[in-house]
């Protein structure tokens, strides 16, 4: 089973491939507030993914600052976005299915039964 901070990594990496595979010319700084992390965490991560060969950088020639980047996804890295999805889908339906026996264990101790087609409750 994967540790905390694997799975933190996983949402991450997830989440920066899915937003540069929308709009490849994000900055960093858009990249992190969009993520939810710090603009040195998005430069870690980017670091990881351009090294493993599934991002890379071009110039984005359209800007007036010629420092400006493209982080574009490469084929290797669209395969490695879907991995990582079925990997999140997985836990996250893991995480899902636990939750939902803890509350039904949780309406069993105090009496409370599931309201029809949600998660509300209705009291006996």
């Amino acid at each position: 089973m994967a540790g905390r901070r694997d799975r933190l990594q996983d949402d991450a990496r997830l989440r920066v491939l899915h937003l540069l595979q929308e709009n490849a010319e994000m900055s960093q700084r858009e990249l992190a507030e969009a993520v939810g992390i710090s603009v040195g965490g998005v430069h870690y991560v980017l670091s990881a993914l351009i090294e493993k060969g599934l991002v890379k950088l071009g110039n984005f020639t359209a800007a007036k600052d010629k420092r400006r980047y493209a982080y574009i996804l490469t084929p290797k890295g669209i395969a490695a976005k879907a991995a990582i999805a079925r990997r999140v889908l997985r836990r996250k339906i893991d995480e899902y299915e636990a939750l939902k026996a803890e509350i039904d264990a949780l309406r069993d101790e105090i009496g409370e039964e599931p309201a029809p087609g949600g998660l509300g409750a209705v009291r006996r």
